[in-house]
């Protein structure tokens, strides 16, 4: 089926996908970094844990399909190439998805919880999966934040605006749009609502 990308449907698309809830600017979370080949997310995550508000980074990912690194691992080496210490890097490296990202984090998100901090998951910004999952394996999370970073893809990068017009953007745009709803409205995602800047 195409889809005729007019511009309402754009937008509604774009404010669907996009996982953009962060935490109040002086509010400590523990960071949950999902699974990639690319850097931004260990950027996002020592630039906060220098700023005094991500205590706990836990990042996930194992073999990545497409260049053979060890994602949780890699983001591990550039946090610490930026300062951030081994004792505040937790590291999943097993997951082969994003629903495993999740599942095998567990432990470490429930220390977090323990520990009293709120938990920010941090994911491409069109990722809507990955905030459905975190609440579907974790049900009493309660309230979370999202920070959404743009992904660069085929040399491109795939900002809310650009999407339409990349192919590997709008491939993925559209396919998260229609996992998320079908799944939501199936039961197999918990539903959830951003509320007050923040996933509920």
């Amino acid at each position: 089926m195409t889809i005729d990308l007019n511009p309402a449907l754009v937008a509604e698309i774009t404010a669907f996908v996009d996982v953009q809830a962060p935490p109040p600017h002086d509010r400590p979370t523990a960071l949950l970094l999902f699974g990639t080949n690319q850097a931004r997310p260990a950027e996002i995550a020592a630039e906060r844990y220098h700023a005094g508000l991500a205590p706990l980074i836990i990042a996930t990912g194992g073999v990545n399909r497409h260049n053979g690194i060890v994602e949780a691992r890699t983001f591990q080496r550039l946090l610490m190439d930026r300062g951030v210490p081994e004792v505040a890097i937790r590291c999943e490296d097993q997951s082969a998805n994003t629903w495993e990202n999740v599942e095998l984090a567990l432990p470490f998100l429930k220390e977090a919880l323990q520990a009293g901090l709120p938990i920010t998951a941090v994911s491409k910004w069109y990722h809507r999966r990955a905030v459905h999952i975190l609440k579907t394996v974790l049900p009493g999370l309660g309230a979370f934040n999202a920070i959404g970073w743009e992904p660069i893809y085929d040399g491109e990068l795939v900002t809310r605006t650009a999407w339409p017009s990349i192919p590997a953007g709008k491939r993925r745009v559209i396919r998260e749009w229609e996992e998320v709803s079908r799944r939501v409205e199936a039961g197999s995602f918990a539903s959830l609502e951003r509320v007050d800047r923040a996933w509920r």
